[in-house]
């Protein structure tokens, strides 16, 4: 498998960042979704400071997803009308935008809300706005809103993924999982 990009295929660190700033959306959304009901204590302060320093990570994973993207090549270009293509691309956009926004507005929200972000207690992060009680709820339910966004972009994604896998029997599910491989690379799917 190569590193980068081909024409028919996302290369093993395009598919690697993404399969790995998947599965810890998923965790922080299990532990977003969860830790307000967590009684008040200890537990509930590490819940909250793992939530909030996956969710650097996150941030810095997107970064770098994006830096590789523009390095490794081209994207593998599904097939399908113009049409399709448009929408693909403004999804892919999408879901950039709210793996950046999402994190930012969680920053942004401990910042007003006057607490400190320790990333896995190792150092800490600078404030992105002042203190302020209007701008803790603004960013709070920003925070909220674009998750759930998040959530109805992703399961659009999923589901366009599937329909080229299961209806169109197209390629474009195997050039982003590892182990399926794809027919252009004379293998089977």
């Amino acid at each position: 498998m190569q590193l980068r990009n081909s024409n028919t295929r996302w290369g093993v660190v395009s598919q690697f960042l993404h399969w790995l700033v998947v599965l810890l959306i998923v965790v922080m959304a299990v532990l977003g979704l969860t830790m307000t009901d967590l009684p008040n204590g200890i537990d509930k302060i590490k819940t909250y400071a793992l939530h909030k320093s996956i969710g650097i990570t996150v941030l810095a994973l997107v970064l770098l997803r994006l830096l590789w993207r523009l390095s490794a090549g081209p994207a593998p270009v599904a097939p399908g009308p113009c049409w399709q293509r448009r929408v693909a691309t403004i999804t892919h956009a999408g879901l950039y935008a709210l793996m950046l926004a999402i994190p930012l507005s969680g920053w942004a929200f401990n910042s007003a809300a006057n607490f400190a972000l320790r990333w896995f207690g190792w150092f800490n992060l600078p404030r992105l706005v002042p203190a302020d009680p209007g701008l803790k709820v603004f960013f709070r339910e920003a925070h909220e809103w674009l998750f759930w966004l998040l959530v109805v972009v992703v399961l659009v994604h999923a589901a366009a993924a599937l329909k080229h896998h299961f209806v169109d029997r197209d390629q474009v599910l195997a050039r982003m999982l590892p182990w399926l491989h794809n027919k252009k690379d004379g293998h089977d799917a």
